[in-house]
């Protein structure tokens, strides 16, 4: 008798702990694969963002441009900005209009300097000077990802796997003054973008300007995330390389055709899983960080298997970084086609000693003289916590091209970071926040030979105060 009833409850009890166990089962799985789906879908988001703060911001659209008509300041909340040179983003979207021209300036009046891109952010050309147009100027030609006539002649032409992409291209400064920087917005406003359909006459372009209002495309670590990648879910084909994350991001309520309308166990879920792909990110980002040159703390801030393998496409048959391209798109946005040969990038995190950037402290970079680049250098101060420009800051880098920068006797230049300037220092000064961590990216324009041969050596930053 004992033993019927044992095996009795047994029975009663079961499927309750199976129900149990499946729940907790079915949270794992929901959890994991929205941390995935963040690593895989962060270049898509990160360009959604850009779009949307577009939108909301300047009232304008697709097949537009976007551009600041005055250097940015720190209400270009993009990831890690350039400060010091004109930035005009064309966005483009195929789906309706079809084929898409952009048409680049020649470098009569000044220059380009910048990529065109798809929703995934892989570039499909360089332009300009260090482009395929190599300063003549030229007429791109986006095409849709299910294109089949034969293309015009007279075009570069691009096919995309997207509908939907943008061009970053910067209008690149002669000089520091006031009139170098007009001149270098109005040249900007040369570029043209307009549907194929509306040659040889195409309306003229419109612009709408971001200067004064917060254009903030900083990364959402929560449910705003997986809204984001839904709409570009919804709105672009499925790559076959892709096509394993369709059941992926259906367990977390995403599927094409279908409103993404998550219940709040699930949104309870998506916010911790983005909580925790946030910590994946930063641990990650931590260990970037290999010298550039032979020591010190200078390191070029690209994943080169991504680098490797984002300007062709991702052809090769056993090679797909998602893991880092996921990352890099944490803290930047755009994928030159041929990285060194318009700009390049020096970032750290942490100061001479090893120890992280304290936005309380001073700091000092010293620039040796005859910095191997044709047009400038520049140092920015970034906010840590969001890889965008620091808050509320007159400023937010020092440029070589900056109106009464002081240079040394031996003419090397001195740039400090800190919350207030030391004495007689306020042109070579970047402002940083107390209570806060910071980055600095050091830019490069038109790097030389001399450079790659590390020839030249940037020393690292050290503390000047506690």
């Amino acid at each position: 008798m004992k033993r019927c009833f044992a095996a009795l409850m047994f029975l009663l009890m079961a499927p309750v702990v199976h129900a149990e166990d499946s729940s907790g089962a079915h949270s794992r799985l929901v959890q994991s694969r929205a941390v995935e789906a963040m690593i895989w879908g962060m270049p898509a988001v990160n360009f959604d963002l850009m779009y949307q703060a577009m939108v909301r911001e300047t009232k304008g659209s697709y097949n537009q441009i976007v551009y600041w008509s005055r250097l940015p300041d720190w209400k270009n909340q993009t990831l890690t900005p350039n400060p010091d040179s004109i930035y005009l983003m064309p966005f483009f979207n195929t789906k309706d209009v079809g084929p898409v021209v952009i048409e680049i300036p020649p470098a009569d009046e000044g220059s380009i300097n910048g990529t065109i891109m798809d929703g995934w952010q892989t570039p499909l050309e360089d332009v300009g000077p260090a482009g395929v147009d190599k300063g003549a100027g030229a007429k791109y030609l986006v095409l849709p990802p299910d294109y089949k006539e034969r293309p015009p002649e007279g075009y570069v032409v691009l096919p995309s796997s997207t509908y939907q992409g943008y061009a970053l291209l910067r209008s690149i400064l002669k000089g520091g003054t006031d009139a170098d920087v007009a001149q270098g917005a109005a040249y900007g406003r040369r570029i043209k973008v307009y549907p194929l359909s509306q040659t040889p006459n195409p309306a003229p372009t419109k612009f709408v300007d971001a200067i004064d209002v917060v254009y903030d495309a900083t990364i959402p670590y929560d449910v705003r995330f997986f809204q984001s990648l839904d709409r570009f879910v919804q709105t672009e084909p499925w790559l076959l390389r892709d096509k394993a994350m369709i059941d992926q991001l259906r367990s977390i309520g995403i599927e094409k055709g279908k409103a993404f309308n998550p219940d709040q166990v699930t949104q309870a879920l998506l916010n911790s899983a983005a909580a925790e792909a946030r910590g994946l990110f930063e641990h990650r980002y931590e260990r970037l960080f290999h010298p550039f040159f032979e020591s010190g703390r200078w390191a070029l801030p690209a994943l080169p298997d991504y680098m490797k393998a984002a300007p062709d496409g991702y052809s090769a048959a056993d090679s797909y970084p998602v893991d880092s391209r996921g990352l890099l798109f944490t803290f930047a946005f755009f994928t030159p086609k041929h990285l060194g040969e318009g700009q390049f990038y020096l970032m750290t995190i942490k100061d001479k000693d090893g120890n992280n950037f304290d936005g309380g402290k001073t700091y000092r970079l010293t620039v040796p003289p005859n910095a191997p680049v044709r047009l400038y250098w520049s140092a920015t101060a970034y906010d840590r916590a969001t890889h965008a420009l620091i808050r509320d800051q007159s400023r937010a880098s020092r440029s070589s091209q900056n109106v009464g920068l002081q240079k040394n006797a031996d003419g090397s230049t001195d740039v400090f970071f800190g919350p207030k300037s030391p004495a007689g220092k306020e042109t070579n000064w970047v402002p940083t926040v107390a209570g806060g961590e910071f980055e600095v990216l050091f830019r490069l324009y038109g790097p030389e030979k001399s450079f790659f041969e590390k020839k030249w050596v940037l020393p690292d930053i050290e503390t000047v105060t506690q």
